[in-house]
């Protein structure tokens, strides 16, 4: 991982799994007493090695059971560009990640909606409208045997 220690290591592995661990249950797995357990996640926090914790939420209770990933094009591959889309995207709440990335494309973004109709206005009247974007591929999640995301 890095040069954190073994410890800590297992401090990280075991709060991606379980976030909500409780400091007795999580000294207990990585064998150390309580206190010196806390302290180590304490400074792992100001470090930033840990930046925060979440609840992991089923969006298809939510209504948002429609996943996709998408790959958009920039026709201009200015500064300015990539701030105008990048704006116009923090503003979308379809939009749960957005990556600007090297390859063919500038960004790809991970887009939730209730259904195919939802996300098809939201290709058509945001992501479409947007002056710089030339180019939009998407990709539906039919389904993900491993997300480990939190």
């Amino acid at each position: 991982m890095s040069d954190l220690g073994p410890i800590s290591e297992r401090i990280v592995q075991e709060l991606s799994r379980d976030g909500r661990l409780s400091n007795i249950a999580l000294a207990d797995r990585v064998g150390l007493s309580p206190s010196a357990c806390l302290r180590r996640v304490q400074d792992l926090e100001r470090r930033g090695v840990i930046t925060g914790y979440r609840a992991v939420l089923d969006r298809s209770k939510l209504g948002g059971g429609f996943v996709a990933y998408i790959g958009v094009g920039l026709s201009a591959h200015s500064k300015a560009s990539q701030e105008a889309f990048e704006h116009a995207i923090a503003r979308a709440p379809e939009v749960r990640e957005c990556h600007n990335i090297t390859g063919t494309i500038e960004y790809l973004l991970r887009v939730e909606c209730a259904d195919i109709a939802s996300y098809k206005l939201f290709h058509t009247e945001m992501l479409g409208a947007l002056p710089d974007v030339n180019s939009i591929t998407s990709y539906v999640v039919l389904g993900s045997p491993k997300d480990e995301r939190a």
